[in-house]
Order: structure tokens, then sequence, then C-alpha cells
């Protein structure tokens, strides 16, 4: 089977860390576009951050080849580096503490499982067309759930 090329920006927002929170997705594949967003009223920005690449991998009708644009060296870095040692070791950290946010890794690690990526760090706010269309949308979501 071809998998797509799919070119993915998201983003996390939080005013206040906890507080009210958003995420911004950007889907590219080919000339079609999508956007998404959503938020939480008591959310952190690194639970945004993930629930951004959670969303963006489950909608994804089949499996494809992407690769995913994140500011967030937690979310690229949990899951190139650290996760594999969380998973060896029950969900704990190398201090043999429970993982933070172990709910959404795990959902991550799922939503990963059917697809090609390539995880790519993109500096915040410096011009790059697609994480600054992905932090718009993740302000918006946090406004959203502000009320």
């Amino acid at each position: 089977m071809v998998k797509t090329d799919i070119q993915i920006w998201t983003d996390g927002a939080c005013s206040g860390n906890p507080g009210p929170g958003g995420w911004g997705v950007l889907l590219v594949a080919g000339t079609r576009r999508k956007e998404l967003y959503g938020g939480a009223p008591d959310t952190t920005n690194n639970r945004m951050e993930l629930q951004a690449a959670i969303e963006a991998l489950n909608a994804l009708k089949k499996p494809s080849k992407v690769t995913l644009n994140t500011d967030s060296t937690y979310v690229k870095d949990g899951l190139t580096k650290w996760i594999h040692g969380w998973k060896k070791n029950g969900w704990k950290t190398a201090a043999k503490k429970p993982v933070k946010n172990k709910d959404l890794w795990q959902a991550l690690d799922e939503a990963c499982a059917r697809h090609e990526i390539k995880w790519v760090w993109v500096k915040g706010h410096a011009g790059d067309e697609g994480n600054e269309k992905a932090d718009e949308l993740a302000r918006r979501g946090a406004e959203e759930a502000r009320g």
C-alpha cells in the first residue's frame, strides 16, 4: 500500500500553566489543507502539546508517511528517546517516578503505531508558516476553553 506524504504542524498553548489551554494542528497533503483545534479549561502546556500530536495523527484516515513538525522538545524527545525506557520500566522514569501525562503518552504511542513518522523540531515563533498557524489555532482553542 502506498502511504501518503503528509506534513503536520502541531502546537499547544496554555494561559497560566495550569490554566485554560488549547491545541492546534495544521495538516497539509499536496494541495489539501486541514486545520484542527480544541482546548481544555484546566490543563498544562505539555498536555496540550501532546494532545495536538494525538489529534493530528488520529485525524488521518489511513496509515501515512508523516513529517510531524513541533516546537516542543518534550513531545519530540519523549517519542524518539524516552518512551522506550518508560515502557520497559512500567511507565516509570529513570528516577523510578511515575511518568507525567502517562495517559497522553500512551494515547500518542498508539496513534503513532499506524504511521511512518519523521519528527522535526522547529523553533517556535520564528516565522515557520506552519508553526505560526498551529500556534494561532492553539491560542483559539485556549480562548474558547476559557469561555
